[in-house]
């Protein structure tokens, strides 16, 4: 089976490659793989088709979708941090290239599953304790705004036939290794990262502000799933809220401390940051996942789980 993954060279591309070529997912074997991506895809692997471009290029797009491809895997975008400083570029990457590619799968052999990465940002505020299934959207950041859209078009291409789409909510994944990206909740893993590096590190929103996350591995997991799961199991609800932890920072560093020491708990300071820890603020801190667990996505862990995964990892 040939497939395609947008934003192969970053980190949950690489971890879905991985998955994927090592056939340790329910996704029908892998034959061929075009990652599409601004930089080489490193995986060394000879079904691996490294094809660099920028996805916002019409003759690009046309470029990665070989007519054979069955299953699309969108995780290509610009992050909050960088949608709420360049709104136009945020628009154009994640609302205007996502159209374009649905586009351009419209002309394959056969619908393609389309599976996007979307975000729990989409859902905006006042929100109750337990986000529902049914909550309604009322982003509060750009980049939110620009998933939503972009829900709703898989949700309409999949209407009509043109793909078969399913969007996925993904939470704050966390802890991510290497250095800090421009997601707004990139504090999340920093907290953790860089003082078990022995690093000092910021919290920049209130330690009883609830974050909703996933580990890489569960996250990984899902995303794979995805391509799995009957259309006639989704019916017409193609939006999925992934299974997460709801865990506030000082959770997550009373488990900094338990698992690293004391010393690397000290290295982290509290420092709020009004813009961050408003739009954060908006974010879901709960969600109901009996649906996606019906679906057979993967659930979480719990958060001394995630620390030691990352400690094993890094």
């Amino acid at each position: 089976m040939k497939i395609l993954v947008t934003g192969a060279a970053g980190f949950l591309g690489r971890r879905l490659l991985t998955e994927l070529l090592a056939g340790r997912t329910a996704v029908p074997a892998v034959t061929r793989v075009i990652a599409a991506d601004l930089l080489p895809c490193p995986i060394d692997d000879p079904r691996v088709e490294s094809r660099v471009g920028d996805i916002t290029d019409a003759g690009y797009i046309s470029a990665i979708l070989d007519r054979d491809v069955r299953v699309i895997w969108h995780l290509a975008a610009v992050l909050s941090g960088q949608s709420e400083a360049e709104f136009d570029v945020g628009l154009r990457v994640n609302v205007d290239a996502t159209r374009a590619l649905l586009d351009r799968a419209r002309s394959l052999d056969t619908p393609a599953r389309f599976v996007f990465s979307s975000t729990i940002a989409a859902l905006g505020a006042p929100l109750p304790d337990v986000v529902p299934e049914d909550q309604v959207l009322r982003p509060k950041s750009s980049y939110g705004a620009a998933k939503v859209i972009a829900e709703t078009l898989v949700s309409e291409y999949a209407r009509r036939g043109f793909v078969d789409g399913i969007a996925c909510r993904v939470p704050t994944v966390a802890i991510r290794p290497g250095k800090p990206n421009s997601a707004l909740s990139s504090f999340v893993s920093g907290i953790i990262r860089e003082p078990l590096a022995g690093i000092d590190a910021v919290c920049p929103v209130p330690l009883d502000t609830r974050v909703w996350i996933t580990s890489p591995r569960v996250a990984t997991a899902n995303l794979a799933h995805a391509a799995t799961v009957p259309a006639s199991a989704l019916e017409d609800r193609r939006v999925v809220n992934l299974p997460g932890l709801c865990v506030t920072p000082a959770e997550m560093l009373d488990s900094l401390e338990r698992l690293g020491g004391p010393a690397a708990r000290q290295r982290v300071r509290v420092e709020i940051d009004a813009h961050t820890a408003r739009i954060v603020g908006t974010w879901p801190g709960a969600f109901d996942v009996s649906r996606p667990l019906a679906l057979g996505f993967h659930p979480e862990g719990d958060i001394d789980s995630i620390v030691r995964q990352f400690m094993a990892e890094r």
